[in-house]
C-alpha cells in the first residue's frame, strides 16, 4: 500500500486529527489559518481550535489576483501562473504558522485549503443552457500538499457542484454539525463580501435546514469606500455611512435587479455584484453627483433590506413567529454598526454574534473547511435528504505530499 494511503487509513481510526483549514474570501483581506483539533464526526463532532492567525495579502497580492478576479476576459496565461504561485504562497504562510507556533509539520494530520475563488458562474447567471453551474478556486493543493510535507485536500466546491449544487453556500455542513440546538431556531448569518445564513431548526431535523446567499454584504461598500477614500480599506465603524442619508430612488433601482426576485435558495458573488452594478443605477438615476456618505449609506441599507427579506422569507414559511429566532452574525458586517442596528430594526428578534457559540466569528470559515476535510476522511454519514442545495457528499480532492 502506498505510504500516503496508509497514512489516510491511520488519520481516518484517530480519535482525534489535528486539521489546519485555510480560508481566502472574495474580499481578498489575506488568509485566515486555523489549527483545529477535530473528534468524533457527523452530529457528533467537537472542534477546538488550537492557533489561529489572519495573515494579510499585501497590495502586490491582491493586485495580481484582481487581474482575474470575477473578470469574464483574463490573460489564460495569467491564471494559469496564478493558480500556481497563490498554491505556494498560502502553503509559505502554513509553514511560517507551524514555526511561529512551534509545531512541526508532521503532528498536523491534515490540511483543508479552500483556495482563492476567482470567478462564481451559477446557471442562471451565465446563462448559458448547455453549461452546467461553474465556480472556480485557484491555489493548487499539490503545491500546498508538496511544499508542507502534509496531505492536502482542495477544490470542495468542485464536487458541490458535481452533486447537484452551486457551489455555494457551504457553511451549512459546519453549521449545522456544530451549532444545531434542540429547542432553538437559528439563523446563522455571515455577513463577508457577500451574505448568506443557514437556518438551523430547533427539530434539528436536516430535512428542515435551508441555506442562501442572499445578495451583497460589504463588497459594494467597500469598493466604494476605497473608491472615495484611497487610504481606507473599509468604511471602519460606518464612520462614513452614518453620515450619509439613505437615497430611495437609488435604492429602489439597486433593489429590482433580477436577482433579487429569484427564488430561493440561491447564490452569487462580484460577478453581478461589482462597481458596474451600482454605476448602471447611479445612471439610470441621474445621481452620478451622489455625496459619498448618502452612496455608502444607501448601499449599507441594500445590505440590511436583502438580508432581512430573505430571513423574513425563511421564517414565514416555518409558520412560527420571528421572536423565536436567534440570529448568530458573523464576518465583517458584524462589526458595521449602521448595518447591525438597520438589521436589528427590520428582524425583531434576538441577535448575538457568534463568538457565544464557542467559535470565533473570525476563524468560522477557515474551521468549516477543517470540518468538511474531516468528514471526507472520517465521516460522511450526515444526510439531508432532499433538501434543495444542500447535497449530502464529501468534498475535496487530495493531495499527497509525496
Amino acid at each position: 500500500m502506498n505510504k500516503n494511503i496508509s497514512a489516510l487509513f491511520e488519520i481516518a481510526q484517530k480519535e482525534t486529527r489535528k486539521i489546519i483549514g485555510l480560508m481566502s474570501g472574495t474580499s481578498l483581506d489575506g488568509l485566515d489559518i486555523a489549527l483545529c483539533a477535530i473528534s468524533g464526526k457527523g452530529e457528533n463532532t467537537a472542534v477546538k481550535i488550537l492557533e489561529f492567525e489572519t495573515i494579510n495579502y499585501t497590495e502586490d497580492i491582491k493586485t495580481e489576483i484582481r487581474k482575474v478576479f470575477a473578470q469574464k476576459t483574463i490573460d489564460f496565461q495569467h491564471l494559469a501562473l496564478l493558480n500556481e504561485w497563490i498554491g505556494l504562497l498560502h502553503a509559505g504562510m502554513v509553514n511560517d504558522c507551524l514555526q511561529k507556533w512551534n509545531i512541526p509539520a508532521h503532528e498536523v494530520d491534515l490540511i483543508a485549503s479552500h483556495g482563492q475563488t476567482v470567478l462564481h458562474a451559477p446557471k442562471f447567471l451565465h446563462q448559458q443552457e448547455k453549461f452546467p453551474n461553474a465556480t472556480l478556486q485557484i491555489g493548487d493543493g499539490d503545491h500546498i500538499a508538496v511544499k508542507t510535507g502534509i496531505i492536502t485536500l482542495s477544490d470542495f466546491r468542485q464536487k458541490h457542484v458535481a452533486g447537484g449544487g452551486e457551489g455555494a453556500p457551504l457553511a451549512v455542513y459546519g453549521d449545522y454539525l456544530l451549532f444545531s440546538k434542540k429547542g432553538e431556531n437559528r439563523i446563522m448569518l455571515n455577513m463577508g463580501g457577500i451574505a448568506n445564513f443557514t437556518y438551523l431548526p430547533a427539530s434539528q431535523n436536516a430535512n428542515e435546514v435551508f441555506v442562501t446567499d442572499t445578495g451583497t454584504a460589504n463588497t459594494l461598500i467597500d469598493i466604494y469606500t476605497k473608491q472615495f477614500f484611497p487610504e481606507k480599506s473599509y468604511d471602519k465603524d460606518a464612520e462614513i455611512s452614518k453620515k450619509g442619508t439613505v437615497n430611495q430612488t437609488l435604492l429602489t433601482e439597486l433593489k429590482s435587479d433580477p436577482f433579487f426576485q429569484k427564488s430561493f435558495p440561491k447564490t452569487i458573488g462580484q460577478e453581478l455584484f461589482n462597481k458596474d452594478f451600482v454605476d448602471l443605477a447611479l445612471a439610470k438615476t441621474c445621481l452620478q453627483d451622489i455625496s459619498a456618505p448618502d452612496l455608502l449609506a444607501t448601499l449599507t441599507r441594500l445590505s440590511a433590506e436583502t438580508i432581512a427579506e430573505a430571513i423574513w422569507f425563511v421564517v414565514k414559511n416555518t409558520g412560527m413567529p420571528i421572536e423565536e429566532f436567534t440570529v448568530y452574525m458573523s464576518g465583517g458586517g458584524a462589526s458595521n454598526p449602521l448595518l447591525v442596528s438597520w438589521l436589528k430594526e427590520l428582524l425583531p428578534c434576538h441577535f448575538e454574534k457568534s463568538d457565544i457559540l464557542g467559535i470565533s466569528g473570525d476563524a468560522k470559515e477557515a474551521v468549516l473547511f477543517a470540518l468538511l476535510a474531516n468528514e471526507t476522511v472520517a465521516g460522511g454519514d450526515f444526510n439531508f435528504g432532499t433538501n434543495k442545495g444542500i447535497p449530502s457528499i464529501t468534498m475535496g480532492k487530495i493531495s499527497l505530499p509525496d
